[in-house]
């Protein structure tokens, strides 16, 4: 005989589903207006708006601006205890669009929380939608879970576009500073003893880097690109600018690159004579941790949709600030795929099939099966209690230390 609970879920998961697939024709809309017209991070303002307008038509409540980030936002419907998280991305990437495809996941995720407002009552849930600008830059997501938007948050998902269907990949921790060295100009050719050349700080600090690489662990990695270095030949530049991306397998071994990289830096600019100046860039991304039974609730989701994902638990891939949430409180980030024809994430060629009929499929398949990882949980009694025993301990953890 079956439970209330699983009679309850079953039926969740069906008006969940069935919510979804009645929004497809906006949700497919939503993904290909969003490829249509890319915007870069913190200037998604036409992106967030297609969102939440589509969200305010569908009964959410709506705050834009969030955290002070103009781009950024948070939808929510129902009132139950347990809330729980989609997280949105919609950023693109300078030049190519959307070569992450987050048209494709910013709208799976909106789908998802359509579907989970269908039941939301019914499962005493409340859902958040939340509009998570600049993954790609300086990590929308790190900056709202400092400002507390993710407080009352007992779980969090999303799913990545990408080549193929996978779950459990972890992701490396990044971290990058903007670099700039100061000299002192001088005429290049009557007197260039005079000067304190920036460029130079530059080349030794790229030279430095090359180097300490082969001392560097495995999964340690480091990459450049200069932006100034000088205006005019006849002239020793005074000012060079350049960009460094720091990537490990965690948050401590981040932080001992970190202290690796920045010793050639200031190396550089004590050989020149040049003044250094460092400034983080956005916020550092921690790696990611998948919830053990968010992924496998999300893995018979994709599966009752004939879909079946890589187990790439112990993988690494790129970079995401959905690991900073994922330190906090339990999440979810498989990746829903279709075929690209062998193009890679932020490429050119990966971008042009962000509005195919199997990039629209995959919008669809994500958003239910992400509603259906909510019904799991709100309806499983143990893995809701542990949510939200979590999220009481966070919140006792925080009164303390206020």
């Amino acid at each position: 005989m079956t439970s209330p609970a699983t009679r309850t879920g079953g039926r969740a998961l069906t008006i969940a589903a069935d919510a979804v697939r009645a929004r497809e024709p906006d949700l497919i809309a939503l993904s290909h207006s969003l490829h249509a017209e890319p915007e870069t991070a913190m200037r998604e303002h036409k992106s967030a708006a297609k969102i939440t307008s589509l969200a305010e038509n569908a009964g959410f409540d709506v705050t834009r601006g969030v955290a002070g980030l103009p781009t950024a936002f948070v939808a929510t419907h129902g009132s139950g205890e347990l809330v729980v998280a989609l997280c949105a991305e919609y950023d693109a990437l300078p030049g190519i669009g959307h070569a992450c495809g987050h048209n494709v996941s910013g709208a799976a995720s909106v789908g998802a929380a359509l579907g989970l407002a269908a039941v939301a009552d019914a499962l005493g849930i409340t859902v958040k939608l939340i509009g998570t600008p600049a993954e790609e830059d300086i990590g929308g997501k790190a900056l709202l879970l400092e400002a507390g938007v993710f407080d009352d948050v007992a779980a969090a998902f999303m799913a990545h576009a990408a080549p193929e269907d996978s779950v459990g990949a972890s992701s490396l921790a990044v971290g990058a500073w903007d670099v700039a060295y100061t000299g002192k100009p001088s005429h290049a050719a009557l007197a260039p003893w005079e000067g304190v050349n920036a460029l130079d700080a530059i080349a030794l600090a790229h030279t430095a880097v090359g180097l300490l690489r082969q001392q560097l662990p495995p999964g340690v990695l480091v990459h450049d690109i200069v932006f100034e270095a000088g205006h005019a030949v006849n002239v020793i530049p005074e000012t060079a600018r350049a960009r460094y991306e720091l990537r490990a397998r965690t948050t401590e071994d981040l932080a001992h690159a970190r202290r690796r990289v920045r010793a050639c830096l200031e190396a550089a600019a004590l050989a020149t004579g040049a003044e250094l100046e460092l400034t983080e860039h956005g916020a550092d991304f921690a790696d990611l941790r998948q919830d053990e039974f968010l992924t496998a609730a999300y893995t018979r989701a994709a599966r009752s949709l004939g879909r079946d994902p890589v187990d790439r638990r112990g993988e690494v891939m790129a970079s995401t600030d959905m690991g900073n949430v994922s330190h906090i409180l339990p999440a979810l980030h498989p990746t829903i795929g279709y075929d690209t024809q062998g193009a890679l994430h932020h490429t050119a060629p990966f971008a042009r099939y962000g509005n195919s009929a199997g990039a629209d499929r995959a919008v669809i398949d994500a958003a239910i099966a992400l509603a259906q990882v909510g019904v799991e949980l709100a309806t499983d009694s143990a893995q809701r209690k542990r949510c939200l025993d979590l999220l009481a301990g966070r919140r006792a953890a925080g009164a303390s230390l206020g």
